[in-house]
């Protein structure tokens, strides 16, 4: 099954980034794409951080959701549409949700970014939680597909959220990782996490320079349950492609049973050395 992940160097500006992300989806069905994954912040990188506030939306509806529902529908087709910001009855915050839409145009899942992304180094200052609501519940979703489980950036550091996504084939993670920590950390983390869960990775990212100054890391990519990088797609915009082999997921969970080996689980109380 052919995966498709959209790398964006998105503007300020909604209508520029929606007619870039339809021209690249259409891209990916044309080579064959059954899911496509877009990244975070794909609708607008803005350059204050109040200009999502312009672009948000109520759930249920509106010109970013309406867009992607439509060429989903169009194509018959899943497609990720993350991150994009809606409303809240707080009008300071917003959240930066990921939708799940089918191939019949529906939203199938939601799920907001549990973790809000912070970073001080001197130079720069930035701090989601200044504009964003985080989150409050794991989501995956059973599909024809596999199951597919959510998440978003910065949960990436966070092992413990996947771990609560059981039995996932395949983990979606659309980023904005800044220069400085992708270099760092981005392939770790995604073949860590590919690693831990015996699954597939699939991570679309912002690749470029923004009209903001910031510069984001790219390298979109897709990783197997053995934590070998089946593609990658370094800087700039564009359409990264890889197979999910279902028999790949089968032969690594029978040779290395390592989620049946679990002794510990969420709910596991784990005792100090004076308890």
């Amino acid at each position: 099954m052919l995966l498709a992940a959209i790398q964006m160097v998105s503007t300020p500006r909604l209508a520029d980034n929606l007619a870039a992300a339809e021209r690249r989806i259409d891209e990916a069905v044309a080579a064959g794409a059954r899911l496509v994954s877009l990244p975070e912040y794909f609708c607008q990188f803005g350059l204050r951080e109040s200009d999502k506030f312009q672009i948000a939306e109520a759930p249920g509806g509106g010109p970013i959701q309406d867009c992607i529902a439509a060429k989903a529908r169009q194509h018959a087709i899943w497609i990720a549409a993350g991150t994009l910001p809606l409303r809240l009855d707080n009008p300071a915050k917003v959240t930066n949700t990921l939708l799940l839409f089918g191939p019949d145009g529906t939203q199938r899942a939601r799920y907001d970014k549990l973790h809000l992304f912070s970073y001080r180094d001197g130079a720069r200052d930035i701090d989601e939680g200044r504009t964003m609501q985080a989150g409050a519940e794991v989501v995956s979703v059973a599909t024809e597909l596999g199951c597919i489980g959510l998440s978003i950036c910065y949960d990436l550091r966070f092992p413990e959220l996947y771990r609560a996504m059981p039995g996932v084939d395949l983990i979606l993670a659309p980023s904005a990782f800044t220069e400085t920590t992708g270099r760092a950390h981005w392939e770790l983390l995604l073949r860590a996490r590919a690693v831990e869960n015996q699954c597939y990775v699939l991570a679309a990212a912002q690749g470029g320079t923004h009209e903001n100054g910031r510069r984001t890391w790219g390298h979109s990519m897709l990783v197997d349950p053995w934590g070998e990088v089946v593609a990658c797609l370094p800087r700039g915009e564009g359409v990264l492609l890889g197979e999910l082999s279902a028999e790949r997921l089968a032969q690594v969970r029978r040779e290395l049973p390592a989620l049946r080996h679990r002794r510990i689980a969420a709910s596991t109380t784990v005792r100090g050395a004076g308890a």
